[in-house]
């Protein structure tokens, strides 16, 4: 493997007596695309969260680019500025246009003046698709349309690292797919990306390696067609079972259902 640009060790996370987070060791190269699956619950989006330190983990370290993140003098703004992130929602500016949502962090994060901040807005609207949206406001466009835009965003801050936190859930089925060739066209590129999903296809055909997690802990890891394909582990097997087929996970539901009332 590539360097590591991305690198954990040893991670552990509580929020007061519940320990999210058991001691995760985590390695991704640069240019790699892993993507980090699990149900929920199981510190897949808290681990996504302290690698840029929007939580603070509660032991271990984490490295992004070499720069130890979880020290305690590191600039974390400077290592911010390093790293995009996409959330669930989009978080756009409602009062700002397209292109000033994207202009706007650019002047008062990096200083570019209105100029440069303007072409490289528009250089990163093109690369997801929405030149014609540039004049745009958010609630004009699509679900679909606004997490493209919250990622341009995010690129326009020329970040060496994409973190990627369930961009597609909160989309309608039909808006899912355009979002996702956004992200599979930067991974073409070589960007270095950490993608929680539940999208099993885009982690089969995208990712250079998946990752499982339950429970707190890394169950298994290994290239795509290894971890959904043939999982190792019978945890891993139960989710994907579940989530591949929800109809049997409705039947498994209901018959707990049944079995609790009868014990009751």
């Amino acid at each position: 493997m590539s360097r590591p640009e991305i690198e954990v060790r040893g991670l552990h996370k509580s929020f007061g007596a519940n320990e999210v987070l058991r001691g995760i060791d985590l390695e991704i190269g640069q240019g790699e695309v892993v993507c980090v699956i699990g149900p929920s619950g199981s510190g897949k989006s808290t681990l996504l969260r302290c690698v840029n330190l929007l939580e603070e983990p509660s032991g271990g370290q984490v490295f992004v680019g070499g720069t130890e993140v979880t020290d305690e003098d590191v600039d974390i703004d400077a290592v911010r500025r390093r790293i995009g992130m996409v959330f669930q929602q989009f978080n756009l500016f409602p009062h700002l246009s397209v292109t000033e949502n994207l202009t706007l962090p650019q002047r008062r994060v990096l200083g570019r003046d209105k100029a440069a901040a303007a072409r490289i807005a528009a250089e990163n609207l093109a690369r997801v698709g929405l030149t014609e949206k540039a004049g745009a406001y958010p609630s004009s466009l699509s679900g679909g349309q606004q997490q493209r835009v919250a990622i341009a965003r995010a690129l326009a801050m020329g970040p060496e690292v994409m973190l990627f936190d369930e961009p597609t859930s909160a989309l309608d089925p039909e808006l899912v797919g355009d979002v996702l060739a956004v992200m599979r066209g930067l991974a073409q590129e070589g960007m270095t990306m950490m993608v929680v999903t539940h999208e099993m296809t885009f982690a089969r055909e995208v990712a250079d390696r998946v990752v499982f997690m339950d429970g707190g802990v890394i169950v298994e890891e290994g290239r795509p067609g290894q971890v959904i394909g043939a999982p190792r582990h019978e945890r891993t097997r139960h989710f994907l079972s579940r989530l591949l087929d929800p109809a049997m996970a409705e039947v498994e539901e209901e018959t707990s259902d049944q079995v609790g009332k009868g014990d009751a």
